[in-house]
């Protein structure tokens, strides 16, 4: 879960700075909605995050998102990448390097390291040529395509997969959800989509990933921010191989330094992963309970409200869907209210919902636009906008949602 290294942070609204939509205000939502997608809007490419991992949608966006967990590529493309790894490597280039010099003078500082252990561990790191080639932008960025990307997530291979990781984790999962309020199927989809329960970890050692993104990042928008990020994650796996007594050498994950089932870059590691199991460590890499309890736990953390919706539908009709488009500004945050849009003429498709109730609501507006094909838009509440904390994607938000659907209904009686 490689929560995102962000192309452009920028300031979000928070939900109770929501203001009336009028024609005026339309008019100029349409034209920064049409420049936040060609500029790369939040819905389609993962941005850095509040914690965590690196995870599916740096494949389809080609652009790089650093949160706390995971990588953002579909774990089975940069999986067969990986092989490459162990071939593509530069040795003591972190050896007497002013650059690293420098940071490992912080940590001693910050930290209290020793700076001759530091040293020994930098002079055995290697550069891979392969993770910085992997996170490079690609020279012509493709188009964002929605149906594209959903495909890569929603196959027999997650689903089934899917009902059995819940059948043979059912009392974790249930424990997870009453403790932390999270439904067992978002927390078995998000393993789904990061590592496919599992099976696709990563092989690359952490600590040489990085090391290389942190000093060694390829040409890109926001390189330097990007290496100070990653920096941040290499400092935090040295703090918890420290606290752990762990060999960092021994840690592997993606090529973006995401570990373990659920990906979690180090920093959300050390802040948001639990002993699940109670044996007493934390394992993400083995032990199936702590995954879930920290995917959950995370999710808490980050402000899921326990029993209340992640999208609401909207009508289809030419109006509602016209005002949708409007709203896709690409903010991740709900900061919009649920009236704004009614009062402006929009229809709900949510036949359950009370409208009149739940005007007050904070929402936001997710476009997930297809090459050839209508942009198909959805309302995000507060608990979608959790979704891309592990994330920043609305790809990847809505892809966690409809596979964790898929899963809870293939596994119904």
């Amino acid at each position: 879960m490689y929560d995102s290294l962000p192309l452009a942070q920028a300031r979000h609204a928070r939900p109770d700075t929501a203001r009336p939509i009028t024609a005026a205000s339309l008019r100029q939502f349409s034209r920064s909605s049409n420049v936040a997608r060609a500029f790369g809007s939040f819905g389609a490419f993962g941005s850095l995050g509040i914690a965590l991992c690196l995870s599916a949608s740096f494949a389809m966006t080609a652009l790089v998102s650093v949160d706390a967990h995971a990588q953002t590529r579909p774990k089975a493309v940069a999986q067969s990448s990986q092989t490459e790894f162990e071939e593509e490597v530069v040795p003591q280039r972190y050896a007497a390097n002013p650059e690293v010099d420098a940071f490992i003078n912080d940590l001693v500082a910050r930290d209290g390291f020793n700076r001759g252990e530091l040293q020994k561990i930098f002079s055995r790191v290697v550069f891979s040529q392969t993770a910085a080639r992997l996170v490079a932008p690609p020279a012509t960025p493709g188009q964002k395509n929605w149906t594209k990307y959903e495909k890569n997530f929603l196959d027999n291979t997650r689903i089934n997969g899917g009902v059995r990781f819940w059948n043979q984790n059912a009392a974790a999962l249930s424990r997870a959800a009453r403790e932390y309020g999270v439904p067992e199927e978002i927390i078995v989809s998000i393993i789904g989509v990061e590592t496919i329960y599992g099976r696709n970890m990563g092989n690359f050692r952490t600590i040489d990933a990085l090391t290389t993104l942190a000093f060694d990042y390829p040409p890109a928008r926001n390189r330097s921010e990007r290496m100070a990020l990653f920096r941040k994650e290499l400092e935090n796996l040295l703090l918890y191989a420290r606290e752990r007594s762990v060999d960092p050498f021994s840690i592997y994950g993606s090529y973006a330094g995401a570990i373990g089932i659920p990906q979690f870059m180090p920093s959300s590691i050390r802040n948001y992963a639990v002993d699940y199991s109670g044996d007493g460590k934390i394992n993400l890499t083995t032990d199936v309970a702590d995954a879930i309890g920290s995917v959950a736990n995370f999710l808490k953390q980050h402000g899921w409200q326990a029993g209340q919706p992640v999208v609401w539908n909207i009508a289809g009709d030419r109006g509602s869907q016209g005002l949708a488009e409007a709203g896709a500004d690409g903010q991740p945050e709900p900061h919009w209210k649920l009236g704004d849009f009614i009062k402006a003429g929009m229809l709900m498709n949510e036949p359950k919902l009370d409208v009149g109730g739940a005007l007050d609501t904070p929402v936001l507006i997710v476009d997930l636009p297809t090459p050839g094909q209508a942009t198909q838009y959805r309302m995000g509440l507060t608990n979608f906008y959790v979704l891309t904390r592990y994330n920043r994607s609305f790809f990847y938000a809505m892809a966690v949602y409809d596979l964790a659907d898929a899963i809870k209904a293939a596994r119904a009686p």
